[in-house]
């Protein structure tokens, strides 16, 4: 990479020109991965140049505000969700879906998603207290403090979850694979815990546990990732898949439940300050 890097890792806005005959001056267009603001200058801009297919068509339901209240975190929530699907490993009726981490970005949008579509939600968070109103205000079936950090002692635990989102990582998801049932699985983004798996192999052999671990910069031709233009397609198809489900699947009430804010460009720095204490 080469600095300086304008940060912001998502983006929402209109095409104000285009050398792609995808895009057309006044589409109104979103861009979440592809190591913007990360490798690429990002979205904390009044205009940034990008790779055509890098963008998806705004879903109509949402307008540019909301899709960047949704950004890369409710995206990443609904892989994780659409993850577990594909493995076979969603039911109603096969239990609670325990959320890690519930109540960051990723979380909450996770137990908005869960919610509407109709699951028991457990939602675990550092701060149950704090935030139990919150949770159950985005459909939250019931709100529990952090698991118990003893997957290594006991690596076979009662069988609690139907399928985990995991945010946090570390002790927590060793907890969480102890706790998750016969042929359940656990979808896995996050390391706010720490990037250790406190676990051991026998929830794996003995229950048939899946572990999914979910990543969503889904890039086309971004150096140092996919090489094969057949796979760059795939993401790129993945990705509209992503934000057709999020139209369908994430409540725009719950969007404003977790909004706190929308600010100007000038306030970026003075609010990563806040992010950060």
């Amino acid at each position: 990479r080469q600095f300086p890097i304008v940060p912001g890792i998502d983006l929402a806005g209109v095409v104000e020109a285009s050398d792609s005959s995808l895009w057309h001056p006044g589409d109104e267009v979103v861009l979440t991965g592809n190591k913007i603001g990360q490798h690429f200058d990002g979205g904390y801009g009044e205009l940034c140049r990008v790779q055509a297919e890098w963008l998806v068509s705004k879903p109509s339901i949402f307008s540019l505000e909301e899709c960047m209240m949704i950004g890369t975190a409710g995206f990443t929530a609904m892989q994780m969700v659409m993850e577990l699907e594909e493995a076979g490993r969603l039911g109603v009726s096969k239990g609670p879906v325990l959320v890690t981490g519930a109540g960051g970005g990723v979380g909450s949008a996770a137990v908005a998603i869960l919610a509407k579509l109709g699951y028991h939600v457990t939602a675990s968070s550092g701060r149950a207290g704090e935030l139990a109103d919150y949770l159950k205000r985005l459909g939250a079936t019931e709100v529990i403090g952090r698991l118990d950090a003893n997957a290594l002692k006991k690596p076979l635990q009662d069988q609690q979850w139907a399928a985990v989102v995991d945010c946090v990582g570390g002790p927590g998801l060793g907890a969480a694979i102890a706790q998750t049932k016969f042929r359940g699985a656990v979808a896995c983004v996050g390391v706010a815990a720490g990037g250790s798996l406190d676990s051991t192999v026998y929830p794996f052999v003995l229950r048939g546990v899946r572990l999914l671990g979910v990543d969503s910069t889904l890039p086309w031709n971004v150096a140092g990732l996919a090489t094969d233009p057949a796979e760059w397609e795939e993401n790129r198809k993945y990705r509209l898949q992503v934000w057709q489900r999020l139209a369908s699947d994430m409540p725009v009430e719950a969007l404003r439940e977790m909004h706190e804010a929308t600010i100007p460009l000038e306030e970026v720095p003075s609010w990563s300050e806040k992010l950060l204490e």
